[in-house]
């Protein structure tokens, strides 16, 4: 019998990766390929969809390289929720100011569409209900109303199809146009109830040219994890390395890619509470250059600031709400890169060290030296604000600002460990902020918090989410979820499992659990009212500059 793999491809915001995954979740070979991003203007950020085909190719090319054609069982594909636009034929149309063509994609952290998402915002339309009462600068309805507004003859005029990443990648794989039901839902404000496109609500935001043709939309929408047309085509096979005609699955969302590997992880504790196996009783939080709070239950649950409940888009049978912090690990970056000792201390750094792990060190250094039983507590006197890029989630204000109280000129390793320490909390603080709002809009309590990505790899940063949430954390053996999700499409949509859930269970391995410290739990309390002070204060001083 022959060995059985599945290729895993993520494109996230910075970089392409392939990994060649087994079928119990073992990512047993990986590559990386970074990717191209213009920033022309303040919050534009722009890609090339023939810049991350081309990684996309390098990558799988290498992954696969030593298997046989037949032991790559399905290839599937996660992206970051931006916007691709193509023009006649299928050719790259472009999204920015400088009408190059190959600038086609409209990365999600391009924050141009303000205006236009405050004005769909002000429309007040059922379809806002399932994005919090508001829908994000984030998302593509705002998108593309910009590109309307901005870009009419040379742009929007021949626009043939708009893709969310995900799905454009699908199709150039495939040549099928199908959209997944995971993106158009979540990013694209699709009627998920109703299996629809609202032409109600597309009117409404000034999009009704789009209502006479929906196939620029798509009007096939598949659940996640189901084969699409006749797999790879044969223009495309040679590309990837891979035979024509491999299982293709239908994709997600980068981050939701990574939920759905998280909620198949189960705790490596045999006296650990039912609940904490219980996939409703679980939040997903996948944390790189953003985070996204994930998690599913099987009855709607509706949160003003809150995305969704959306129905089917990850596991069938099971609502989404889905909340999110704009910037986390881009934010931790710019603090530590902006500190003068940023740069002496990078030139410390060993071959196999990265800044973080040392400034952790720094910490544990001066808590002891300090009597301190945790270097929590040397935060006392810094509380931080941490929306420098806008609110995404209780609060949904892009336009809130970063906020730091107690900073002083030291310009020592110390002060920039600390700093950064209350960075951290800051972001957990965040978190508690979101698990209460949707606790008291009616959501059972969780039992844990379960966490991948490139920041989840930092003990502080998991240690003060579980001592600043009361809640157990658990964290995967294998450490890259994401490519084990989507991994998981292929799985199923190869039937190699009858379903998402099953799969995700059978290939989401075990993790360690790590419990909070209740010993700091008043100390936090103390610093999360502070926390939530600050808010007030920034409206309080808007108030004031208004007059």
């Amino acid at each position: 019998m022959p060995r059985l793999y599945f290729v895993a491809v993520d494109v996230g915001t910075g970089s392409v990766r392939a990994g060649l995954v087994t079928s119990d979740g073992r990512v047993l070979k990986q590559m990386v390929k970074e990717i191209q991003t213009w920033n022309p203007l303040p919050d534009h950020y722009e890609q090339s969809t023939d810049n991350i085909w081309e990684a996309v190719c390098y990558c799988v090319k290498n992954v696969v390289k030593g298997t046989l054609f037949d032991e790559i069982a399905a290839i599937s594909f996660d992206a970051t929720c931006s916007l691709v636009v193509l023009g006649e034929d299928g050719k790259p149309l472009s999204v920015s100011t400088t009408q190059n063509p190959e600038q086609n994609v409209m990365l999600w952290m391009d924050h141009r569409a303000q205006k236009e998402a405050e004005s769909i915002n002000e429309t007040n339309h059922r379809m806002l209900n399932f994005t919090g009462g508001k829908v994000s600068v984030e998302m593509e309805m705002p998108k593309l109303l910009w590109l309307k507004k901005n870009a009419y003859l040379s742009t929007w005029t021949k626009i043939w199809r708009v893709f969310d990443l995900a799905d454009y990648l699908t199709w150039r794989c495939t040549g099928c146009e199908s959209r997944s039901l995971c993106s158009v839902t979540c990013k694209w404000n699709y009627d998920a109830m109703n299996m629809r496109w609202s032409e109600d609500f597309l009117d409404s935001i000034g999009l009704n040219d789009l209502t006479a043709n929906l196939d620029i939309l798509g009007t096939d929408i598949l659940l996640p994890g189901q084969a699409l047309s006749n797999g790879v085509k044969s223009e495309t096979a040679p590309e990837l390395g891979v035979k024509i005609g491999t299982v293709v699955a239908t994709p997600l969302i980068d981050a939701h890619a990574g939920a759905l590997g998280l909620f198949g992880c189960h705790p490596e504790l045999n006296d650990c509470s039912p609940q904490m196996r219980d996939i409703e009783y679980k939040l997903a939080i996948i944390c790189g250059t953003s985070t996204c709070h994930m998690s599913l239950t099987a009855m709607p649950c509706v949160a003003r600031g809150i995305w969704g409940p959306y129905k089917n888009v990850i596991i069938p049978g099971y609502f989404l709400t889905e909340a999110g912090q704009s910037a986390t690990g881009m934010l931790l970056d710019y603090i530590i890169k902006s500190h003068p000792q940023y740069e002496i201390i990078n030139g410390k750094l060993n071959e196999n060290e990265n800044i973080y792990t040392y400034l952790n060190n720094v910490l544990d250094k001066a808590a002891f030296n300090r009597g301190m039983d945790d270097p929590c507590y040397l935060t006392k006197d810094v509380h931080v604000w941490p929306d420098f890029r806008g609110n995404r989630s209780p609060i949904a204000d892009p336009n809130l600002k970063g906020m730091i109280s107690g900073a002083d000129i030291n310009g020592d390793e110390e002060s920039l460990a600390i700093l950064y320490l209350a960075f951290v909390q800051s972001l957990a603080y965040g978190t508690r902020a979101i698990i209460e709002h949707m606790e008291i809009h009616g959501r059972h309590e969780f039992s844990s918090m379960i966490f991948c990505g490139g920041v989840a790899k930092n003990l502080v940063y998991l240690q003060s989410h579980a001592d600043i949430c009361k809640l157990p954390i658990v964290i995967p053996y294998e450490q890259e979820m994401v490519l084990v999700g989507t991994a998981i499409l292929g799985a199923c949509a190869a039937k190699v499992f009858n379903n998402l859930e099953e799969a995700s269970k059978f290939m989401g391995g075990s993790g360690q659990v790590t419990d909070s410290n209740s010993l700091t739990y008043e100390y936090h309390d103390r610093k999360y009212a502070v926390f939530k002070e600050m808010v007030k204060d920034q409206r309080k001083y808007e108030s004031l500059m208004m007059g």
